[in-house]
């Protein structure tokens, strides 16, 4: 099973994989022509502010299995495709019970321009299922530049992870220097800027 794994350590809170995504899920699939698109494309992660200065973390749709959501959509509009939780738009009667049942709060309500004629209706991730059919990596992915979004198979990523913390462990057994945080200095900047603004 290949998924976008979240690293909320990496994250600097660009919002580069939002603008990636509201433009592959434009009708013109271009930058400058998205933003005059009526209605304007919304992206399908959300870069959620952390608890402290320069924190943050991208939130998108895990494709539960089974999927909540799926499970209570009254109109059946909610689908899965292999890995892929789907909404059909022409379904939707933007009802809510699926953002009320989810449990990463994934899930908004949009006008969407590929319904005819545009109604409001549930939006979330829908894995950018044509960019992967093609051989690409989904958009969010592509547009992350720091590492806070990678995308392969479940197992592989998890494992490198591990690989990771095994690495910490062993260097602070062996009385070295670890620094949990790889944007540390990222981040103690944003402190210092946010201290001489006159923030928190």
């Amino acid at each position: 099973m290949k998924t976008v794994f979240v690293d909320p350590l990496q994250c600097i809170g660009c919002r580069q994989c939002e603008f990636a995504c509201a433009v592959e899920h434009s009708r013109s699939k271009e930058p400058f022509l998205a933003i005059f698109e009526d209605p304007p494309p919304k992206p399908r992660i959300h870069v959620e502010i952390g608890p402290y200065q320069g924190s943050s973390f991208p939130n998108k749709c895990r494709h539960c299995n089974p999927a909540p959501c799926q499970q209570v959509c009254p109109t059946g509009a909610i689908s899965r495709d292999n890995e892929i939780v789907l909404i059909d738009i022409d379904k939707c009667i933007a009802c809510a019970m699926c953002a009320m049942v989810c449990p990463f709060d994934t899930i908004t309500f949009h006008a969407q321009a590929n319904a005819a004629p545009p109604k409001v209706v549930a939006t979330k991730c829908d894995g950018c299922f044509d960019r992967v059919r093609r051989g690409m990596e989904p958009a969010c992915v592509e547009a992350c530049k720091v590492g806070a979004l990678v995308y392969g198979e479940l197992n592989d990523v998890i494992r490198e992870g591990r690989n990771r913390q095994a690495i910490l462990a062993v260097n602070a057994s062996a009385g070295e220097a670890v620094r949990e945080d790889p944007l540390e200095d990222w981040r103690a900047w944003g402190k210092e800027v946010a201290k001489v603004a006159g923030g928190v």
